[in-house]
């Protein structure tokens, strides 16, 4: 296809220059200020995101009644290290409940988090039995409820 090496380093410089050119023309600055894929619940709340998976540490600072129309939850509500507050549903007819859960204890949770101005809501902290969803858990004192 190429008479020398040179014809083709030149070609490959050329197909780079409009890579390149493409990518920058395409480039949003504001939209690239905003991760896409917020690693943090801090991140999600700031940015009003929702349907984002995100791990969170915290301490549970309320017990709320379980939610029992429809599917079951254990509520309760979390602290996170950033100072956030989230309110947690976490599904008992897909998971085991958390016994034992007191106010005051260290908690660590991975799930699905949707937006609100009170801080948000922490739900899908189990695995999914169709296997469409990313799985969620509980850890709690060294036990995983998932």
């Amino acid at each position: 296809m190429f008479k020398s090496s040179r014809q083709q380093q030149r070609f490959l410089l050329l197909i780079a220059f409009i890579v390149v050119g493409y990518a920058a023309s395409h480039f949003d600055p504001e939209k690239a200020a905003q991760d896409p894929n917020p690693s943090t619940v801090q991140t999600a709340f700031e940015q009003q995101r929702s349907d984002v998976q995100v791990e969170v540490n915290g301490t549970v600072i309320k017990l709320l009644a379980d939610d029992d129309h429809g599917t079951r939850h254990q509520k309760f509500i979390v602290k996170a290290e950033s100072g956030l507050t989230l309110l947690v549903a976490h599904n008992i007819d897909l998971a085991p409940r958390i016994k034992h859960l007191r106010q005051g204890d260290r908690i660590r949770l991975f799930g699905e988090y949707e937006w609100s101005q009170k801080g948000g809501v922490l739900h899908w902290t189990h695995h999914d039995p169709n296997g469409r969803h990313i799985g969620g858990w509980i850890d709690y004192q060294g036990k995983r409820y998932q």
